[in-house]
């Protein structure tokens, strides 16, 4: 009976403040939270980045908004899908570009994103271009395509559910309780036999499942390119309101295959000087280079120019995006398959 009171005692013990850690997380995430919010100025453009909330709990999303108004005549260049946005795991991402009564160009990138970690995390600087066709303007700095707004760093702080006299807490007030019975002196032996053994062949055995892991992990380009095209090609044909965000993704698929087949970093890159760089390689044939400009050209238009394509548009940029991945797999090396996403 002595035995049953203190195991239930015991377990009282650490409900208690597990049951206190939950009331913790429902009052924070009752409270409203604020916003972090900044604006820059280059020229006719202005950009503001929006953070909420600015002191997460661990496991919350984080909503990230990104809006840029440009005067009429300036045409806006948004960053890439996920662009400086890689330590976060992305929830979801919604694009949308308007005119307002000005006749001001109005973009607007909104991403759900998963902070790896709690404590202290940034949301890198992030790249706006602009060329501004106004009558009279240069059109670009010399020597450059575009011009360029760059924000500055948002600092903000994921907060832990977990109390800093937690560990105290949770020590268990009793100490340990004897065994009812000692274990048989026989087999006490054995079970040093058995350790011995264990600790000698646990380095090796640690060194064969970090290999393994290794391995395991590394898949070719195409490999990794042809499971996230195939994912994308499972879900249905987008609605209108969903055609940039399709396009976005389709040509992210192909662009990253391409940075991994061919071993660039080079995200800053327009698609002209993309396609530059990706033709000096020997394994891209004149028909494949033609492919893929045709392909990222479309995709273009779609994203920047507001072209709405028609059904056998989408298929056809599909069709493309295949056909490159499957006729350019020869060589491709292998990667990381922490790449997937």
């Amino acid at each position: 009976m002595t035995v049953w009171i203190c195991f239930i005692l015991g377990a009282l013990h650490f409900v208690g403040p597990a049951l206190a850690f939950l009331a913790t997380a429902a009052v924070w995430a009752a409270e409203p939270q604020p916003a972090l919010e900044k604006t820059f100025t280059s020229g006719p453009v202005t950009a503001t980045v929006k953070l909420e909330p600015v002191k997460p709990l661990i496991g919350d999303p984080v909503t990230l908004t990104v809006t840029a108004v440009a005067e009429k005549g300036v045409e806006l260049l948004m960053p890439e899908f996920g662009e400086a946005l890689e330590r976060f795991s992305i929830i979801d991402f919604v694009p949308r570009e308007s005119i307002d009564d000005q006749g001001r160009t109005v973009a607007v990138q909104r991403y759900r994103l998963q902070p790896p970690a709690s404590g202290a995390q940034a949301i890198p600087p992030i790249l706006l271009e602009y060329i501004d066709r106004r009558e009279g303007q240069r059109p670009a700095p010399e020597g450059l395509d575009a011009y360029e707004l760059l924000t500055e760093r948002l600092e903000f702080e994921v907060q832990s559910v977990i109390p800093q006299n937690a560990q105290a807490d949770l020590k268990p007030p009793l100490g340990r309780l004897a065994p009812l019975q000692p274990p048989p002196r026989a087999k006490w032996p054995w079970g040093i036999a058995t350790l011995v053994v264990l600790a000698l062949a646990s380095p090796f055995a640690a060194r064969a499942f970090i290999a393994w892991r290794r391995r395991a992990r590394r898949r070719s380009a195409y490999e990794i390119a042809r499971w996230r095209l195939d994912r994308l090609l499972a879900k249905p044909r987008p609605a209108a309101e969903q055609i940039d965000a399709f396009y976005v993704e389709l040509s992210g698929i192909v662009r990253r295959y391409l940075e991994d087949r061919f071993e660039l970093r080079a995200p800053e890159l327009t698609t002209e000087e993309f396609l530059a760089s990706v033709g000096q390689s020997p394994d891209l044939s004149r028909d494949h280079q033609a492919l893929l400009r045709d392909f990222l050209r479309q995709a273009d238009l779609v994203k920047f120019a507001g072209i709405q394509p028609t059904s056998n548009d989408i298929e056809h940029s599909l069709d493309a995006a295949r056909r490159f991945i499957d006729e350019t797999q020869e060589n491709a090396p292998l990667v990381e398959e922490s790449g997937q996403s």
